[in-house]
């Protein structure tokens, strides 16, 4: 009591101190030594005797938006990115021949810059925002992931084939697909806090909410993919073009449970999934440039086996698609803690992956 003491006062019920508990490391083995079956019940005594602040209003854990105005607000917001980047693959399709090199050039660039504005004003507000989490480190990664999108594939291509030579062909359907992918992202997001807040507030035991919360980030994640496959399909059939659309539809899930993860208090994991996604698609060239000097040739040998085998988008679909796996693991045990959907929030252990 003494320990736990405020945290037990500003609680507004017992599920609440549990959460705290949970939080602080206290398992259901440590409240058997002061004779309790599990922390719920620990809680519940602790609730009881501690006095609340009776200056504090007596509110609930804060619930997931639920105006309508409120959620129209965010969802068209999310629109953006998409939106902008549709018009700019137009606009540069319309133009083609009749503009020049520089002027194409100004507006891709001018749309990738009001894309990315869009991408922040997007995650400013929503199910998606991080109440000051992110860092700076997790915007360079995700800069860099989806610059890989877009140039990654036909780099990697041009350092294979001797290499790298002048300018290379873009991939922007894929890229397309992940803009317009942030609006079904952010209410797969919304749903997950949704039906998460609806299950603390309807749990006897910590147990209980963890068992309910698991099958329901799968299911998030997979409406989520599946989204993502159809815009990435409609985007290959408009727009054609090359692209790694597995690897694409991996770091669709990726940046998901990142910000997933980021949302519920988790950044350092977040962070460092991504950072080792970027690591192995810069690895990838690297190796395939070292592997050119006296002796080194054995460098390269991986990434020229996985090519053959499977092309060059198969290196971002196992960057992508290995980190989005671990960060999976990381979250199913993380955000199914109750500590992560109530207002007495986990302290980051790190950036481990899982």
């Amino acid at each position: 009591m003494h320990r736990h003491r405020e945290l037990c006062e500003r609680a507004v019920d017992p599920l609440e101190v549990a959460a705290g508990l949970e939080a602080h490391g206290v398992t259901d083995r440590a409240a058997a030594r002061y004779r309790h079956r599990d922390v719920f019940s620990l809680a519940e005594e602790l609730f009881a005797r501690v006095p609340g602040v009776a200056a504090a209003p007596a509110k609930g854990p804060d619930a997931p938006e639920r105006d309508v105005a409120t959620r129209a607000a965010w969802s068209l917001r999310a629109l953006v990115p998409g939106a902008v980047c549709v018009a700019t693959v137009s606009a540069l399709g319309l133009t083609e021949g009749a503009l020049g090199g520089r002027a194409r050039i100004a507006i891709a660039v001018a749309g990738g810059l009001v894309a990315l504005a869009g991408l922040a004003l997007g995650l400013r507000s929503g199910p998606l925002y991080a109440e000051g989490r992110s860092s700076g480190a997790a915007k360079a990664y995700g800069c860099w992931l989806l610059g890989y999108v877009l140039y990654g594939e036909p780099l990697l291509d041009q350092v294979l084939s001797g290499g790298p030579e002048g300018p290379w062909a873009l991939t922007p359907a894929p890229l397309l697909g992940l803009a317009l992918s942030l609006a079904p992202a952010t209410w797969c997001a919304h749903l997950f806090s949704v039906h998460a807040h609806r299950r603390l507030i309807g749990s006897r035991a910590l147990e209980e909410f963890a068992a309910g919360v698991r099958p329901l980030l799968f299911g998030v994640l997979a409406l989520h993919l599946c989204a993502l496959a159809g815009l990435l399909y409609l985007a290959h059939l408009v727009y054609g073009g090359g692209g790694a659309y597995v690897g694409a539809a991996s770091l669709g899930v990726l940046l998901l449970l990142a910000r997933l993860l980021t949302v519920h208090g988790f950044p350092g994991r977040a962070v460092g999934g991504m950072a080792v996604a970027c690591a192995i698609e810069a690895l990838a060239p690297a190796l395939v440039l070292a592997g050119r000097l006296p002796g080194l040739h054995v460098l390269a040998r991986p990434v020229d086996t996985l090519v053959m085998a499977s092309g060059t988008g198969s290196v971002p679909a196992v960057a992508c698609g290995a980190t989005a796996f671990g960060l999976l693991v990381a979250a199913t045990v993380v955000l199914s803690r109750a500590s992560a959907h109530s207002t007495a929030r986990p302290v980051d252990e790190g950036p481990a992956v899982a």
